[in-house]
């Protein structure tokens, strides 16, 4: 396969992990585009991308991360409560999420209903809170919002800095708390996917390269996203995301009609 193709997988799921517009939509298109087979690669394609994604947020917050094990700041309990709603469902729907939930017309019409969640949370946020300030209950709130981006076209970012926004964090706030939550989702649905679909097929030397190019792109373009989004979301809202994933949603249903 194509190691260009693998980087500029890579760089469409480190942008849209991170960015609101949602990553798994993207990739279903781009490998519907270049005709990447979902039964051979997609998958295990998909899972390595992620992992990427993984070391670009164990990278920006790593320091984070090693609070886990300052009994004071209860962040473990954090991350615990809030990666349960996501590894439940994750479970439960895990056939339909392989298979009904990735075609075109439903990830078009996610990114359009999920937009106008967006609208309300930017409209109804107060934005006075950090994530040092958060509970367990805001931890379980943000994971059922992060549940929610099982669905393709929904966005797992853009769900759960919602949720930061309607329980009161700063924009960048609500950012920093929902990468750091989607973390331990990233790692336990990336690996074991990864692993499950590489000793089920057998894959060549060329084939795990592929995934490594990829996964290191992404890792790559990933952290850049994590970085510069960060610093517009001081300033700047969620709409311009809003009009993309309403444009994007069109074109896609319509296109699925077709």
């Amino acid at each position: 396969m194509n190691y260009l193709l693998a980087i500029l997988a890579g760089a469409v799921q480190g942008l849209t992990e991170f960015l609101p517009i949602s990553s798994t939509g993207h990739l279903i298109i781009f490998e519907k585009i270049f005709g990447i087979s979902q039964t051979e690669f997609g998958l295990a394609f998909d899972a390595s991308l992620h992992l990427g994604t993984l070391l670009a947020i164990c990278l920006f917050f790593y320091k984070d991360y090693f609070q886990v094990f300052n009994p004071k700041n209860g962040l473990i309990a954090k991350l615990v409560v809030g990666t349960l709603p996501a590894v439940f469902f994750g479970l439960i729907l895990e056939t339909q999420i392989e298979t009904t939930f990735r075609q075109t017309w439903i990830v078009g019409l996610s990114l359009i209903l999920f937009s106008f969640v967006f609208i309300l949370a930017e409209k109804l946020g107060r934005q006075i809170k950090t994530k040092e300030k958060t509970t367990i209950v805001d931890s379980l709130a943000v994971g059922l919002f992060q549940s929610l981006a099982l669905i393709p076209g929904i966005s797992r970012s853009g769900s759960t800095i919602s949720a930061g926004l309607f329980l009161g964090l700063k924009r960048e706030e609500a950012a920093k708390f929902a990468f750091i939550l989607a973390g331990p989702v990233i790692a336990g649905a990336g690996l074991k996917k990864f692993f499950e679909v590489i000793s089920a097929q057998q894959f060549g030397s060329g084939d795990l390269n592929f995934f490594l190019v990829g996964m290191i792109s992404s890792a790559i373009f990933g952290y850049l996203t994590i970085k510069y989004f960060l610093k517009y979301l001081s300033t700047k809202t969620l709409y311009p995301f809003v009009i993309y994933r309403v444009v994007l949603g069109l074109i896609l249903l319509v296109a699925s009609l077709t």
